[in-house]
This record gives C-alpha cells, structure tokens and sequence, in this order.
C-alpha cells in the first residue's frame, strides 16, 4: 500500500471514529488538510484574512455534514470540494463588497514591485496576476498546475466539463503570461 493508500485508509479510520462520537478524532483531519487547503484558499482569494475565513467555515462545515461523506476514504477530496466553493462564494461575496474602477490599468502594472532577484517581489507579482483572473479561470488554473489534479478530479470538484476546464486553464495560462509580460516591460 503506497502513501496515499495509508493516507485514506487513515482518513476513513478518523471519519468513523468522529461518526461514532469520537469528535477529538476531527482535530487529526484538520491537521492532516490544514496546510495544503489553506495554501490553495490564499491563492485563490489572494490574502490570508479571507483565506483563513475561508478555511475556518471549510472545517465548521465538513465537521457538520461528515455524516454525508460517503467516501471517508476520500475524506480530503471531500473535503476540498466544500472549500472549492467557500472560495467560490467568498470570492463573489468580496468582488460585490469591494467594486473598484481603476481608470489606469498601465499604470497598475507599473505599481507592481519586479526584481527578478528578490523572490518575494516575484510572489507578490504572481498573486497579483492570479488576482486578475476571472475566479474560474483562477480556480481551474491552481486546480491544474498547484494542486496537481487531474481533470477528471477537477470534474469532480467544480460540476464543469474537461473541455470547459482545460479551455478555463488555457485562457488562465494565456492571461497570466500576458499580466507577467506587461509587468517586466513596465
């Protein structure tokens, strides 16, 4: 049995103990996904508060629907379905609250921060382009190339078509190579 066997077999040991009452179980779950969950909620979002907001309602709710995972087995999977639209609706959520025009998109770019040498600058920079993504194409883009998951598990995650995903990825590559390239020209 490779790792990701031990893993979800792990994973169906503590659903079960957590379905039987055993709610300190829950806390090995949430130390199991918490890193990788969140690191895909910062990206997604694009900052910690929201990402941690995000996570922390993740958790709350998969403790409070464990009952409906069918599969404890992929207790993770599950899990990360019920984060993918927390950011979804978390996303939406800030994008209404926080409408702002910015008349000088030129100008935007040239604000970003670049030295190829300073790691952190080239963070700051993809984030900055992440952030610009339509949230589909954002989702579909970390999905892909951050989380690694096959388009049939990104199916599974987001109820959209292979053809609309990898379509969703390939404008997200397009878009993202376009915001970089204005970046290092500014």
């Amino acid at each position: 049995m490779g790792i990701e066997g031990v893993t979800e077999s792990a994973d169906a040991t503590l659903v079960r103990r957590v379905l039987a009452g055993d709610t300190e179980a829950y806390a090995g779950l949430v130390a199991r996904y918490r890193d990788r969950l969140g690191r895909y909620a910062v990206r997604m979002l694009g900052n910690q508060a929201d990402a941690e907001e995000a996570l922390q309602e993740t958790f709350i709710r998969g403790y409070r629907s464990l009952g409906r995972c069918t599969e404890p087995e992929r207790f993770g999977a599950w899990l990360f379905g019920i984060l993918v639209n927390r950011c979804r609706t978390a996303g939406a959520q800030r994008a209404r609250r926080d409408r702002t025009v910015i008349a000088d998109e030129a100008a935007m770019a040239r604000a970003a921060v670049w030295d190829e040498s300073d790691r952190h600058a080239w963070r700051e920079t993809i984030r900055w382009a992440l952030g610009r993504l339509a949230p589909a194409h954002r989702e579909a883009f970390l999905l892909k190339h951050v989380e690694e998951l096959s388009y049939e598990e990104m199916v599974g995650l987001t109820g959209a078509s292979v053809p609309a995903l990898k379509m969703r990825v390939l404008r997200a590559r397009e878009e993202l190579c376009r915001l970089l390239q204005e970046v290092e020209r500014a």
